[in-house]
C-alpha cells in the first residue's frame, strides 16, 4: 500500500525467513522477510502517518508511544535470537519501501556478513555493579538528625559525621576497585565488552551508586564461567546485576565490524 512503510527489526541469514516467528510486531502487524541474495530483514509494514518523516520525530519524544514501540520492538528481536544469529537493527528504523531496503541489503552485504560471523554463536550478558554505603552510615543519612546542641556536643557530632563520610568514600574507592577488577577479569573470559556510563538512579530504580556497566559478547559454552565469576565476587560494599542472555545489540552493528 502506498501509505505502508517497512519497519526493520533484525537482519539475518537467507535461513530465517523459513522460521519467523508467530507474534505480531510493531502496531500489531503481522512480520515478513524480505530478502536478497544471503541476507535476509525481518520486517513488518506501519503506517507514514505514524511512522513517516515527520511524524516520527514526534513521536519518539512521547515516552507512552516510545516504550510500547521498543516493547514490541525487543519482542520480535528476542523470538528471533532465540532460534537463529541475528543482528538487530536500532529502533524505529524504517525504510521507504521493499525496493530500497533490498538495495541497502545489496550495498552493505559484506559487512553484515561480518557481523553475523562475529555473532554467530554467541550472546549479548550485562552486568551492572552498585556502590552498597556501610549500613550504619546509610542509616545515618536516612534519619538526617539535627545538630545537637552545644559547643563539645557539636563538636561530637561533626567529628562523627566527617568519619561517616570518610568511611563511604573508602568504601567506594574499594568498589570501585573490585568494579574494575571484575571488568578486567570478564574481558579476559568473552569474545568482547562495551563499557557504557553508568546510568542515573532515576533510570535504574536504585539510590546506590552505579560503578560498572558493561556488556560482554559470550560464546554459548563460556556462558556458566560467567556466570560464575559473578557469583563469585566478595568485594564488600559491591552489588552486582547480571543479566541474559541477550541478543547481541551491544555488538551487531555495523560500523564495530
Amino acid at each position: 500500500m502506498p501509505d505502508d512503510a517497512v519497519y526493520v527489526y533484525a537482519i539475518g541469514d537467507a535461513g530465517l525467513a523459513a522460521a519467523l516467528p508467530g507474534i505480531a510486531g510493531v502496531s500489531g502487524a503481522p512480520l515478513r522477510a524480505v530478502g536478497s541474495g544471503a541476507l535476509v530483514a525481518v520486517v513488518s509494514s506501519v503506517d507514514t502517518a505514524e511512522f513517516g518523516d515527520e511524524a516520527l520525530p514526534r513521536n519518539l519524544e512521547d515516552l507512552g508511544w516510545l516504550a510500547d514501540t521498543a516493547r514490541a520492538h525487543h519482542t520480535v528481536v528476542d523470538a528471533l535470537a532465540r532460534r537463529h544469529s541475528v543482528a538487530p537493527v536500532r529502533l524505529a528504523t524504517v525504510y521507504l519501501d521493499d525496493a530500497n531496503l533490498r538495495t541497502m541489503l545489496d550495498q552493505r552485504a559484506a559487512a553484515f556478513g561480518a557481523v553475523l560471523d562475529r555473532i554467530r554463536g554467541r550472546t549479548e550478558w550485562g552486568v551492572k555493579a552498585f556502590v552498597i554505603p556501610p549500613s550504619a552510615d546509610r542509616h545515618a543519612a536516612e534519619q538526617q538528625p539535627s545538630v545537637p546542641s552545644g559547643t563539645g556536643a557539636g563538636r561530637a557530632y561533626l567529628m562523627q559525621r566527617r568519619a561517616a563520610r570518610d568511611r563511604a568514600a573508602e568504601a567506594r574507592r574499594s568498589a570501585v576497585d573490585a568494579a574494575g577488577q571484575l571488568h578486567e577479569e570478564l574481558s579476559r573470559l568473552t569474545v568482547a565488552s562495551r563499557h557504557y556510563p553508568p546510568q542515573d538512579p532515576q533510570l535504574t530504580g536504585c539510590r546506590d551508586e552505579m560503578v560498572l556497566n558493561a556488556a560482554y559478547l559470550v560464546d554459548h559454552a563460556g556462558e556458566a564461567a560467567v556466570r560464575g565469576r559473578v557469583e563469585r565476587q566478595g568485594a564488600p560494599g559491591l552489588r552486582l546485576e547480571l543479566t541474559g542472555p541477550w541478543a547481541p545489540y551491544s555488538f551487531a552493528t555495523v560500523e564495530q565490524v
